[in-house]
């Protein structure tokens, strides 16, 4: 309440600075429609058909000058048919043989290279886009956004999942094709409209990006203000002129898979061969409404979990890499992501310790029906007698109404039912919203209550979070409460039974004297503590921080931080060491370090020094990254964690080997080497990606798994994939 109040204060006394976009000063450009589609070939200066068209442009820096002019011209020109979106953008570069390349991969980071980036914004609803993204090198790059990118996201499409707001697992069917000059770089990009969904009649928010590595610069067509990227749609331009009609889309994506297997666990280990098929269908009902049916779901081409250690008494969170079930993602999502998900897909296909669990199929329809968004979710589950599975149902309906002003309003239900057991089920039922308190801040928050044949009591959860982000301040406040009885079987939970107050005050600070070698500071300080119902805390942590960030890419991260662990109950940290109830008072270190990225050779190190239960503990990380041009890329990590506690000592160390060739954008081998010390595990995962429309293509993965030297499994898998237009 103290930081809501706070919050309206701020907002209602605060003032844009001279360099902040105010409410009337969205950019404005148009779509030309057009009769004959231009040849995709990423020339644009000597296209007739371009050049018929006015460019626009003036795009305003973020960094590091922020509120000045772009240092490049940049001109963007778009157009369209009736089944094609087409955009074209030239970028001046004084310099074209400085232009910076890393990954050649599709969805690799544009981050630390030359770049453009646009989102559009095709229901104009402020709140949900599709962003699409190219370099010199004509990578495919494309993502799915909703409620503006807010939420906790891993958005390392090769490394990572979705856990909310940034949906980098999405994946379109388009073209996009570059050259470079003496003039700089240029790109055509073509996106089918079956491909984006829509509501015909209305004019499209539009946004774009552009990087300038030289100059470690950002740019944009419609200013942001600092601390905001382009996924903030409320502060988006308006794109005009466009007549569209609803297209056709029917698609089918069979699959076709060998399976080669070797389990060495077994008495008689031997290599077992298992031939599958499946596939799924999409049908857009309307242009904003799509329904997709998958039978036989596999994910073989999906990367291995990352490993991680567990060094306290609580869950450890994985993303979701399926692509199933990364699509519209973010409709689904309802909670406080990563720490209670109330809808958690991987609790669909995925048992315990990772093991698979058969999908038998199942169907997806979501979308938007005029400012509601709609999503049904149905899936079947095998039995696994080995592992003492029935065969379940998962069924997901979620409503979600958005109002104007960042506001809106929603519910959703989970059911997860037996289908071997009747009166075997749980239930999860949400309501939830946010209230947008103009473009700086929104109030949001949910309840929720989970039934099943127990019925037991206090089965709920809430949380009311408001947030401040504008002239340079982020400001945030929250409050959760789970009950001891909450038991969402279908969702995710860091922890159970407890009460938690949490809080954020972070301030970006850019020198004033462009002379400056520091790019921003941000100091910052958080607070979080976890209570039990009985008054006692359970863990407390407190965070003094400041990011120095430098014009060339270095930064530094210089935190302490206060911590309380309050143990209940005796818990096993590692193998014979268990920690001993009580309340351990600690004060700890931080510190973190890492080079320009966008460099042939890069660095990222952490280090945490400080006390933990009783002792100390030692939390060191490195990460060494090395490009070699635009088609070989490798990280190194090395991670050291040790314990020394009253009960006893131990270390608990990752190592994590990546390592991707790219021979084209859509042609690469990628390696993934893990050793987990404290599981005495070594886990290889080799994969070649030949890629065609929208990830579809051939996929060959071998994994090969070893316990303290020893043989677990091996696989080898061949799979392939292709997507047929059953309507042009």
């Amino acid at each position: 309440m103290l930081m809501a109040g706070l919050l309206c204060s701020v907002v209602s006394r605060s003032q844009d600075s001279p360099a902040e976009p105010r409410a009337g000063e969205r950019p404005v450009s148009r779509a030309i429609a057009i009769s004959t589609a231009p040849e995709i070939d990423g020339e644009v200066l000597n296209d007739p058909i371009w050049q018929a068209i006015k460019p626009f442009g003036n795009l305003v820096q973020s960094q590091p000058n922020f509120g000045h002019p772009a240092s490049e011209k940049t001109d963007i020109r778009i157009a369209y048919t009736d089944e094609t979106f087409f955009v074209s953008v030239v970028c001046f570069d004084a310099r074209p043989d400085a232009l910076v390349v890393s990954d050649a991969r599709r969805d690799a980071s544009l981050d630390n290279t030359d770049a453009v980036i646009f989102i559009l914004d095709t229901y104009k609803d402020g709140q949900n886009g599709f962003i699409f993204g190219t370099n010199s090198l004509g990578v495919e790059y494309d993502a799915q956004v909703d409620n503006e990118g807010q939420g906790n996201n891993n958005v390392n499409r090769q490394q990572g999942g979705t856990i909310g707001g940034f949906n980098l697992n999405w994946d379109a069917s388009w073209e996009v094709r570059t050259q470079v000059g003496q003039y700089g770089w240029s790109a055509e990009f073509a996106i089918p409209i079956r491909t984006l969904r829509f509501q015909p009649g209305k004019d499209w928010g539009f946004n774009f990006r552009r990087n300038i590595r030289k100059s470690n610069e950002i740019v944009y067509w419609s200013p942001v203000p600092i601390g905001i990227n382009l996924n903030r749609l409320s502060l988006a331009g308006t794109l005009t002129g466009l007549e569209l009609r609803s297209p056709g889309n029917l698609k089918i994506i069979p699959y076709v898979l060998g399976r080669l297997e070797k389990d060495h666990s077994l008495a008689d280990p031997g290599w077992d061969f298992t031939p599958e098929a499946g596939g799924d269908i999409k049908y857009s009902i309307t242009p904003s409404l799509t329904l997709d049916v998958t039978y036989n779901t596999d994910f073989a081409q999906v990367e291995v979990d990352d490993q991680q250690v567990n060094l306290d008494r609580f869950n450890l969170f994985f993303p979701e890499k399926r692509p199933f079930f990364l699509e519209n993602a973010g409709l689904f999502t309802v909670g406080s992501p990563g720490e209670v998900d109330l809808f958690f897909s991987r609790r669909i296909g995925i048992g315990e310790a990772g093991s698979v669990v058969p999908i038998i199929g199942g169907a997806r329809l979501s979308g938007k029906l005029n400012r509601t968004n709609l999503g049904l979710l149905s899936m079947f589950t095998e039995d696994v007698a080995s592992a003492g599975i029935e065969k379940n149902n998962f069924s997901v309906a979620r409503v979600n109404h958005e109002f104007k002003g960042r506001s809106a309003l929603g519910a959703i239900f989970v059911n997860k039912a037996n289908l071997e057991t009747d009166g075997e089920f749980n239930r999860t039922y949400a309501i939830d919203g946010k209230l947008g308190l103009g473009r700086k801040a929104r109030m949001s928050g949910f309840y929720a209550r989970t039934s099943d044949p127990s019925d037991s009591l206090n089965a709920y959860a809430f949380k009311y979070q408001a947030d401040y982000i504008w002239s340079n301040w982020e400001l945030q406040g929250s409050y959760t409460e789970v009950g001891e009885g909450f038991n969402p079987e279908v969702g995710f939970l860091v922890r159970s039974a407890y009460r938690k107050p949490e809080a954020r005050v972070l301030y970006h600070y850019r020198p004033r004297n462009q002379e400056s070698k520091i790019l921003e500071l941000r100091p910052h300080v958080s607070y979080r503590a976890y209570w039990n119902f009985e008054g006692f805390q359970e863990t407390g942590f407190l965070h003094i921080d400041n990011h120095w960030e430098f014009k060339s890419g270095l930064e530094f991260h210089t935190g302490f931080n206060l911590t309380t662990e309050g143990v209940t109950q005796p818990f096993e940290i590692s193998e014979g060491i268990t920690v001993l109830p009580g309340t351990y008072d600690h004060a700890e270190s931080q510190l973190v370090f890492f080079t320009n990225q966008s460099k042939v050779l890069s660095v990222n190190l952490r280090s945490v020094i400080g006390g933990s239960f009783g002792g100390t503990r030692y939390i060191n990380s490195g990460t060494l990254r090395l490009r070699g041009g635009d088609k070989l890329n490798a990280a190194f990590t090395y991670e050291y964690n040790n314990f020394q506690l009253p009960v006893g000592d131990f270390t608990a160390n990752i190592f994590r080997s990546q390592v991707s060739y790219s021979f084209t954008p859509n042609l690469y081998l990628q390696s993934l080497v893990q050793n987990n010390s404290a599981d005495k595990l070594w886990a290889i995962n080799l994969r070649f990606g030949w890629l065609q429309r929208a990830n579809t293509g051939l996929f060959v993965v071998y994994n090969h798994n070893l316990r303290d030297g020893d043989p677990l499994n091996q696989s080898f898998i061949v799979k392939y994939t292709r997507m047929f237009d059953l309507v042009k």
